[in-house]
């Protein structure tokens, strides 16, 4: 099979043929029809992690996948060969990952059924930003009317969270630098948006939307520390990016560390809103698997919100 991969890291991912994986006992063989480029494929590239997740060499890059079930496992249940399903690669070490024709994956964890109305090309990309998304969102519990500031609302987690967080009826104020950044979050959402330009003094500019402080902030990018300053007394944060209580020094705030949790619940919650057109999987821009390389070179250079990869 065709797969994007690394025999080391640091490395940039390239195209190479390796055999089709086969599904250990409780996993499914997932023909991949679409995946897309995380913030985690770029930092497993650039070495980030190997003191934290064991590597497996050759390395298949890619979190997010859509396609069908090809195969079962001894005792895999829950799914049926040629199903259509999506999800997120969990495993507990890096090695086989989505970026490929075929990807193996558990039949209890990670995985959910593609429902009508939801193409592969949006779940591929749907997965783990849809999740981060959500669990930061839960994680701080915004109520109808609650100022909610989304830092780095012009990535794939951001644009996702953005729209979700409207639908939840919260005042959303979102960092977004004037010209292509603005026209893309504000066009997320019939729901009004405030901008402030994380280019500029930050702090001042949410301080004359919100002068008492926000209700909560979502941490997808920028000083987590600085925007936790910004919260009103009894304020949440959610960071996704590693922030922490004991970071946090002085005021009564809140700080919620989110892991992206893409358990079955969560991955159909998010693929009914999409469905249903309630929630837009913002891909906006599209490459096949051979052009993996400048898919990745596309993210790190800031491309706005989800790259996806077509894998068929």
């Amino acid at each position: 099979m065709r797969a994007v991969m690394m025999n080391s890291v640091p490395a940039d991912p390239a195209l190479a043929d390796l055999p089709v994986p086969r599904p250990a006992p409780g996993e499914v063989l997932v023909k991949v029809a679409g995946s897309s480029v995380n913030g985690f494929d770029v930092a497993v590239a650039a070495g980030y992690l190997q003191q934290a997740m064991e590597h497996r060499f050759p390395l298949v890059v890619g979190k997010d996948f859509a396609g069908t079930v090809e195969a079962l496992g001894e005792g895999a249940e829950g799914f049926t060969v040629g199903q259509p399903v999506f999800g997120v690669v969990m495993k507990p070490f890096l090695g086989p990952g989505s970026m490929a024709e075929y990807v193996t994956v558990s039949a209890g964890y990670g995985i959910a059924p593609l429902p009508q109305g939801l193409t592969a090309a949006e779940a591929g990309a749907l997965g783990l930003a849809g999740t981060a998304a959500l669990d930061s969102l839960d994680a701080v519990a915004p109520a109808d009317g609650e100022t909610v500031l989304i830092s780095g609302a012009t990535g794939g987690v951001g644009a996702l969270a953005v729209q979700l967080a409207a639908a939840r009826g919260a005042r959303v104020i979102a960092t977004a630098r004037p010209g292509a950044e603005a026209d893309f979050v504000t066009g997320l959402t019939d729901a009004k948006v405030e901008l402030v330009d994380h280019g500029g003094d930050l702090a001042a500019q949410v301080r004359a939307l919100a002068p008492a402080g926000v209700d909560a902030v979502l941490h997808l990018a920028g000083d987590g520390a600085e925007l936790a300053g910004l919260l009103r007394d009894g304020g949440r944060l959610a960071s996704t990016l590693g922030l922490t209580q004991d970071a946090v020094q002085g005021g009564a705030v809140t700080v919620h560390t989110v892991m992206a949790d893409p358990n079955p619940r969560t991955l159909t919650e998010l693929a009914t809103r999409v469905a249903a057109g309630a929630l837009r999987v913002p891909v906006t821009a599209t490459y096949r698997l051979e052009q993996a390389p400048e898919a990745f070179a596309a993210f790190r250079a800031g491309t706005l919100g989800k790259i996806a990869v077509t894998c068929s």
